[in-house]
C-alpha cells in the first residue's frame, strides 16, 4: 500500500510517499480502507519532534490521527462494526491507503468522507476545552483563532449550549465567524479594545498560539479562566495547557449527533492527494484556515 512516512524530524520536506506493509486490526480495533484523512496541527508538531520528550517517535514513522473510510477488517472483541461500514474516527498513520482505528463511529447520513475526516480531533478538543475552561450558559466565551477546525466546532457547540461567543480571526474570515453566530473582530493592534467593545468576557480559549496569553488573562481577569491548546509557554503565566485527549468514543458520538441534528458543520477548505501531504502541512502551519484541510486517498 501507499503511505506517507518520515525518517527524521524536520520541515514538510521530510514527508515522503512510500510503499509499506498493510497494517492489521488487533483486538478492539478495526481497519479501514481510508478515503480521507484529516490534517491537524498535531500532525506537523509530531513531524517537527515537538512531542519527542513525552511520546518518542520511532523511525521510519507514519503520520496522521483522523480518518474516514470503509471498514474492511474487524479485530477480536469488536462489536457493532462489520466490513462495509462507513465510519470516521481516530487511529494512527492515517495518511495511507489503509489504517487501523482505535475509536470510531458510523458516518451520519449525507456526510462525505472528506467532511467526516475533519471531525474527530477538532470535536474532541472543542468538547474538552469548553468543559475545562468552565464557561456556563449565559456567559461569554472568547475564542482566539476561531476560524479553524477546532474554533469552528467550539463556536457551534458553545452556542448550542447557550453560551455567547466572540471570535478573533483574520479579516477574510469575519463573515465566516458571524455565520457561526459569533461576534467577530480581527487580530492586530488594538484587538483587545475591540473585544471589550463587543462586551464582557467570562472565559477565553487560545487556539492559535499567537502569543496572546497575557491579553486573554487581562480580558478575563483570571488565568484559571483561560485555556490554551497551542502555546506551550502558557503554564508559565498560570494558564492551563490542554493537550491530553478525553473520551474519543463519547466525542465521536456527540459529533455524529450534532451533525445529524444540523447543529454542527465544519467546512473543508482544501483537499490534497496523498502525494501532496507536505503542501497540506505547509498550508496548515500558515494558519488563517476556514474549517479543515483534508488529504484524499
Amino acid at each position: 500500500m501507499k503511505k506517507v512516512s518520515f525518517a527524521e524530524f524536520g520541515g514538510p520536506d521530510v514527508l515522503h510517499l512510500v510503499d509499506a506493509e498493510e497494517p492489521h486490526a488487533g483486538p478492539g480495533h478495526i481497519r479501514i480502507a481510508v478515503r480521507a484523512a484529516g490534517v491537524i496541527p498535531h500532525d506537523w508538531r509530531v513531524r517537527e519532534g515537538q512531542f519527542q520528550k513525552v511520546r518518542p517517535t520511532e523511525f521510519p514513522s507514519g503520520i496522521g490521527l483522523d480518518a474516514a473510510g470503509v471498514v474492511d477488517e474487524v479485530g477480536e472483541g469488536v462489536e457493532g462494526a462489520e466490513a462495509g461500514d462507513q465510519v470516521f474516527g481516530r487511529g494512527s498513520s492515517t495518511y495511507a491507503e489503509f489504517a487501523v482505528l482505535s475509536a470510531w463511529t458510523r458516518m451520519p447520513e449525507g456526510l462525505t468522507f472528506e467532511e467526516a475526516a475533519g471531525y474527530p480531533s477538532p470535536v474532541e478538543t472543542a468538547l474538552r476545552i469548553i468543559r475545562e475552561v468552565g464557561v456556563r450558559p449565559g456567559q461569554t466565551l472568547l475564542v482566539s483563532g476561531a476560524s479553524g477546525g477546532v474554533g469552528s466546532a467550539v463556536l457551534q457547540i458553545a452556542r448550542d449550549r447557550g453560551i455567547a461567543v466572540t471570535g478573533t480571526a483574520g479579516a477574510a474570515n469575519q463573515d465566516y465567524l458571524r455565520s457561526l453566530g459569533a461576534r467577530a473582530t480581527t487580530y492586530g493592534d488594538g484587538w483587545t479594545e475591540r473585544v471589550r467593545r463587543l462586551g464582557p468576557v467570562d472565559a477565553a480559549l487560545d487556539l492559535a498560539g499567537s502569543g496572546v496569553i497575557r491579553e486573554l488573562v487581562g480580558l478575563t481577569g483570571d488565568p484559571r479562566k483561560v485555556i490554551s491548546i497551542a502555546d506551550l509557554e502558557a503554564p508559565a503565566l498560570g494558564v492551563r495547557f490542554s493537550g491530553v485527549a478525553g473520551s474519543l468514543p463519547d466525542a465521536l458520538a456527540e459529533a455524529s449527533r450534532l451533525v445529524s441534528a444540523g447543529k454542527l458543520h465544519i467546512p473543508v477548505e482544501k483537499t490534497y492527494p496523498l502525494a501532496e501531504a507536505a503542501a497540506a502541512h505547509i498550508d496548515s502551519q500558515a494558519g488563517h484556515s476556514r474549517g479543515r484541510r483534508v488529504i484524499v486517498v
